[in-house]
């Protein structure tokens, strides 16, 4: 049996591996959660929809579009259809 050289450890089947770097295995902390994807208020928002905007969230348990970031690798912040509940990735794309 030939010896192995050093192998990068291997992420658990659940965590998040966008097609950034889906040709290798790679740590969950390679990446930062960024929130939800929400529409931008009007360019004039009131109070309320700035504070709306800021800081509340719908936090659905199921299939939601985040904001993430691939620190590690190429530093792109990227979107992704994401399971809450299961944590699986159905969907991953650049920003429009």
């Amino acid at each position: 049996m030939a010896a192995r050289g050093p192998q990068r450890p291997r992420a658990p089947p659940h965590v998040l591996h966008p097609h950034l770097s889906q040709l290798w295995p790679t740590e969950v902390s390679d990446f930062v959660f960024g929130g939800e994807v929400v529409p931008r208020p009007s360019s004039k928002p009131s109070q309320r929809e700035l504070n709306t905007y800021n800081y509340f969230r719908r936090n659905l348990a199921g299939v939601q579009r985040e904001w993430w970031y691939h620190r590690s690798g190429c530093r792109a912040w990227f979107v992704a259809d994401r399971d809450t509940t299961t944590n699986q990735v159905s969907w991953v794309g650049l920003p429009e």
